[in-house]
């Protein structure tokens, strides 16, 4: 009996240490993640949006993005603004847009190269008298704008073999056919460039002569085509402008696919060349002769 206090003590000792390292022995109570927080002051990170449709709320003020423009340094450039086109009267075969009161034609597309290159052309228009027209001297530069398919520049290569030719185009159908074609022919003398409905994209004064066969009159934008026709122009350099008689009724083309003297005359007059002569003595075409002063 004497060794009970003892063992009391003991016990009570074994409690209160156990008591003291409870927190210590047990396992930790798994605490649940915290709800994201929806609503109250609390900021919260903002989610991506799809692109916003034009009558958001939200939608910052669209402002004009600034017009891209390629590199023209050494390429003949057309800055000048003008208001020489307007819409009228919109023909079946037209565009509605007209420049100096001629009605714009629609554009005769790449597929129509069997058209260009057909068997009874010379027949037509006999193109080889319009050839024996143009003079071409040694080392002289002679474009063909509105190449086409090279039905001109091709002829026009072989007949003057110590000059050069340029096939100028804005469809890469019809650049592709026509280097294809000079490579047929081995014609070194011939080249080609893409250009587009604002600029035959050749160097100011890099070129002697520029040759237009039925192009002109669907030319989309052709006071800003010619005026980097005449930068690309030397000093009186020439244009060959070879367009269907709109005074002709018996030229079986269509009206907005013709051309008056008169009208020629009046938009070249405009870009700053110079008549020197008409020769009438093809088939269906005026053949026109401008220079650069």
């Amino acid at each position: 009996m004497k060794q009970l206090p003892l063992v009391i003590a003991a016990i009570f000792t074994l409690i209160l240490v156990t008591f003291l390292l409870w927190d210590q022995i047990a396992p930790a109570p798994e605490i649940p993640a915290p709800e994201p927080q929806t609503s109250g002051n609390q900021e919260t990170k903002p989610q991506p949006r799809e692109k916003p449709s034009p009558d958001d709320d939200d939608v910052p003020e669209k402002k004009p993005l600034p017009k891209e423009t390629s590199p023209t340094e050494g390429i003949a450039t057309t800055a000048k603004k003008h208001n020489y086109y307007s819409d009228g009267e919109k023909s079946f075969d037209g565009t509605g847009k007209y420049y100096q009161g001629r009605e714009i034609a629609y554009v005769m597309g790449h597929q129509a190269i069997n058209w260009l290159e057909r068997t009874n052309r010379e027949a037509e228009e006999a193109p080889s008298k319009a050839i024996n027209l143009i003079t071409l001297k040694e080392k002289e530069v002679l474009a063909d704008i509105g190449a086409g398919s090279g039905y001109y520049s091709t002829r026009i290569a072989l007949k003057f073999p110590k000059a050069k030719v340029i096939g100028v185009d804005i469809q890469p159908e019809m650049i592709n056919f026509l280097k294809q074609r000079a490579k047929q022919l081995d014609l070194v003398n011939l080249s080609t460039n893409l250009g587009t409905i604002e600029n035959i994209s050749l160097p100011p004064e890099s070129i002697d002569a520029a040759l237009m066969v039925d192009a002109y009159h669907e030319f989309s934008h052709p006071y800003e085509m010619m005026t980097s026709l005449v930068s690309a122009l030397k000093p009186g350099g020439r244009l060959y402008l070879l367009e269907y008689r709109a005074e002709d009724e018996s030229v079986p083309i269509k009206r907005l696919h013709k051309m008056t003297q008169a009208q020629a005359k009046k938009e070249m007059k405009l870009i700053g060349l110079t008549w020197e002569k008409t020769l009438d003595d093809l088939p269906w075409q005026h053949f026109m002769i401008f220079r650069k002063p």
